[in-house]
């Protein structure tokens, strides 16, 4: 166990960005590595006292300890918060700026758990997601506020996506979610819990307006403090500070599963809403939401709201016309910001009006993005044809924001798996397509980090040149082998800084296929390295051969006792499609001892979903098969999931395969210039 860092944040002084600091040669390698967490931590004072909670932190310091082997993230043990290495040490020479980011996001959520979970705690775990989901939104907001030009919240519309992706499940589970037994709670710690929590949150602070929701929020710290509370405890004071009737707006989000997709179609007079619960599977759902309803009309200077009630609603759009320059042809963008929690289906005519407003540069970039992921999810569905994703992402083409970006690239992977498990013949056309999509932002970012390049230029860098390196752009790959082999002889090059590790890794496993020495050379980098974040972006990598021989030694290695067990995982969901089948067999045959090892916490559920990645239904019948004898309390709800989404993934393949022409519009994208 490694001390970190003994501090009471809310008595110290504060240091302020602007403040000089001790250069690096004046610091030990300890206090380097802590630093930003120090920093982080005393820049958290003003924003948590004198901004938003309206309570002081009650303890007299808070320890903040680094342990080498814990499962979890974090900790939020009252004045002793606890963590992974990974999510508090940072090392500004070897660290990227993805490590970075997560160290000041896992900070800011265990620091709010000192008011949301330990200064007032949930009655019971059907509550949970007022630690967590609080805790969520909570880093958003303190990070977003310490450091601006992150784009925080253009951020959170990305990675709060993978509730989204859960909760339109049929095995999803409600926000408040029924616990009987100690081996549930472990499976509640999820993506529902946590970010579909914030997503809410932030829905609400939304719909009540910040100032409105802050005053709640005090009221409701200083009335539960050393108490317990229930949801409905938070909605009463909510209520009472608003004069909204907060628990009719929010007992359908919380207490059912699921969200709705808004199906927008264009009248004569205005717009008609019809909502219906959205299902991965295309399903019909029978949920119904108060939904708020934010639009705008042809510009963001011409915005309305609205609470649709009922299955189907009107609203007018004649005040646009006639007093804000609107016409017939303005394009409208339903959920402003993203800032609710549904998606959104335009009608032909809205679809194609917001294609030529993203391609004019009109929307910003969450609506940018909005767009974009709800087609996405609407396509997995079988709602829309794939065509129709493909047209939309053929817009994106001088796409340069981070966030929209990484987006892309999600879905990028997605579509070129699809086409590829559906209509072999175009995967290289599909890639193709997706690696022409990505050429402006690469180009214009290069290879070396520019000076005075703000965080998201740097992190974009990485994420951009290892999607290039994982499609087969030839040039990435070999200026990335060039520069790994380079660095493999001398880890203090510049050629190979953190951020395009992750490239670099990716190529050279790409590129080992016959021979292994890429594979050995990575493990020799995994041995040798004495930082936790340098060790998870190898053992990312180390699976993601097309080579299935050497998948399964790289799986075989994630079980040695030379990696922790925390971090076997990362072997796991880091295997390449090509290894999919011999994950899936080493899984079954090292079953008993995956148990072993993980069978007590969180981690085995991670394995689970890792291990299906599949696309046809024989499959999926075999995963049900074998865990049919194997069932036990904690993964039940994994495993079902799991099942769901390989018939997911093997129902739009087929749709995708009886695509017409969808071969053909494949090529015409591909070789379109930019």
């Amino acid at each position: 166990m490694l001390l970190v860092n003994t501090v009471c944040p809310f008595t110290q002084p504060i240091r302020r960005p602007h403040d000089k600091l001790p250069c690096s040669e004046e610091r030990g390698p300890s206090e380097r590595e802590t630093l930003p967490a120090v920093r982080l931590t005393r820049r958290l004072y003003p924003f948590n006292i004198l901004r938003y909670f309206g309570t002081p932190y009650s303890l007299p310091k808070l320890d903040m300890v680094a342990i080498p082997d814990f499962s979890a993230g974090a900790m939020e043990n009252y004045g002793l918060v606890t963590y992974r290495e990974t999510a508090l040490l940072y090392d500004e020479k070897h660290s990227a700026a993805s490590n970075k980011q997560r160290v000041a996001t896992v900070v800011a959520h265990e620091l709010a758990h000192q008011w949301f979970g330990n200064l007032v705690t949930m009655e019971w775990w059907t509550h949970l997601w007022l630690n967590e989901g609080f805790a969520t939104w909570v880093s958003y907001l303190a990070v977003n506020y310490l450091f601006p030009e992150w784009k925080f919240w253009t951020q959170f519309t990305d990675q709060t996506m993978e509730a989204f992706r859960l909760d339109g499940l049929v095995e999803s589970h409600p926000i408040e979610v029924e616990v009987r037994h100690a081996q549930e709670i472990d499976e509640i710690f999820d993506a529902i819990s946590y970010l579909k929590g914030a997503s809410l949150i932030r829905m609400l602070e939304s719909y009540l307006g910040a100032q409105c929701f802050q005053k709640g929020l005090i009221s409701y710290i200083k009335r539960y403090a050393c108490k317990n509370a229930r949801t409905e405890d938070l909605w009463a004071v909510l209520s009472e500070e608003s004069g909204e009737r907060v628990n009719e707006l929010m007992d359908s989000w919380t207490k059912q599963k699921g969200y709705p997709v808004v199906i927008a179609k264009l009248t004569d007079d205005g717009l008609e809403l019809e909502q219906s619960q959205y299902l991965s599977s295309g399903a019909l759902g029978h949920g119904k939401w108060v939904v708020p309803i934010t639009l705008c009309y042809g510009s963001y200077e011409a915005q309305k709201n609205a609470l649709l009630h009922d299955k189907v609603g009107r609203v007018s759009l004649s005040e646009f016309k006639l007093t804000k320059g609107g016409s017939q042809s303005s394009w409208i963008k339903l959920n402003v910001g993203q800032t609710a929690f549904y998606r959104v289906q335009y009608d032909d005519v809205l679809a194609t009006r917001l294609r030529s407003a993203i391609a004019a540069g009109l929307l910003d970039a969450t609506d940018r993005f909005g767009v974009l992921d709800d087609t996405y999810a609407l396509c997995c569905a079988c709602k829309q044809p794939l065509s129709t994703l493909l047209s939309l992402m053929d817009v994106y083409r001088h796409e340069l924001d981070y966030t929209v970006l990484s987006c892309l690239i999600s879905v990028g992977y997605k579509v070129s798996t699809v086409v590829d498990d559906a209509i072999p013949d175009a995967a290289d056309h599909a890639k193709l397509f997706i690696i022409n999509l990505l050429q402006l932002a690469a180009e214009k970012l290069g290879w070396e980090p520019i000076t005075g390049e703000n965080h998201l230029d740097a992190m974009l860098r990485g994420e951009i040149l290892t999607a290039l390196a994982v499609l087969g752009h030839e040039e990435t790959k070999e200026e990335a082998i060039r520069r790994f082999n380079i660095f493999l002889n001398d880890r203090s090059t510049p050629l190979l800084p953190p951020d395009i590790r992750k490239a670099a890794y990716s190529a050279v496993m790409k590129n080992t296929i016959s021979d292994r020495s890429g594979y050995e050379s990575l493990l020799r980098i995994y041995r040798e390295a004495d930082l936790s974040q340098e060790k998870v972006r190898v053992l990312g990598s180390l699976a993601s051969s097309p080579n299935p021989s050497i998948v399964r030694e790289a799986l075989d290695f994630c079980l040695s006792s030379e990696v922790r067990i925390q971090d076997a995982i990362f072997v796991v969901n880091g295997t390449s499609r090509e290894g999919r089948e011999i994950a899936w067999l080493w899984f079954k045959e090292n079953w008993n001892l995956i148990l072993k090892n993980w069978g007590s916490g969180h981690l085995i559920t991670r394995f689970v979903s890792a291990v299906s990645r599949f696309a046809s239904d024989e499959k999926a019948d075999e995963i049900q098969e074998f865990f049919s004898a194997r069932m036990l309390p904690f993964i039940e709800r994994t495993v079902s999931q799991s099942i769901e989404r390989v018939r997911i993934n093997a129902k739009w393949v087929k749709n995708t395969r009886q695509e017409k022409g969808l071969a053909e519009i494949l090529q015409e994208l591909a070789y379109r210039k930019n």
